[in-house]
């Protein structure tokens, strides 16, 4: 595979990731369990970018969070498809409970990492 097949490979799977409508029927079911399995979800909708599509996060309780591509117009039907409050990223930013976690999780994979190297 050259590099510019990489690229090419990219493009396509960004280009498949989003319908028109929404999310692809994969990433609605996989959104919509990741709410049903967690509590206390929120959406935040990230603008579209020169890389991907417009995409949410959705982020618990707990901080923890996941990342889809959802489309302009799947964006605004999220709230109502998933039964969860939706926010604008850019006006709101996010909540100090996702960087929070993201902390706990770089802590937790280093002292993984020392362990495994105390071990060795």
């Amino acid at each position: 595979m050259g590099l510019l097949d990489r690229f090419r490979g990219a493009a396509a799977r960004a280009g498949r990731a989003a319908r028109p409508g929404g999310p692809r029927g994969e990433d609605a079911r996989y959104l919509a369990d990741w709410v049903r399995t967690h509590t206390g979800v929120e959406g935040y909708v990230e603008p579209k970018t020169t890389v991907t599509d417009v995409t949410v996060v959705l982020i618990a309780a707990d901080g923890e969070w996941t990342r889809r591509v959802v489309g302009e117009r799947g964006a605004r039907r999220l709230g109502g498809d998933l039964g969860i409050p939706v926010y604008d990223v850019a006006r709101t930013g996010y909540p100090q409970r996702m960087r929070d976690h993201d902390e706990r999780e770089r802590i937790r994979r280093r002292r993984e990492l020392e362990r495994e190297l105390d071990e060795l």
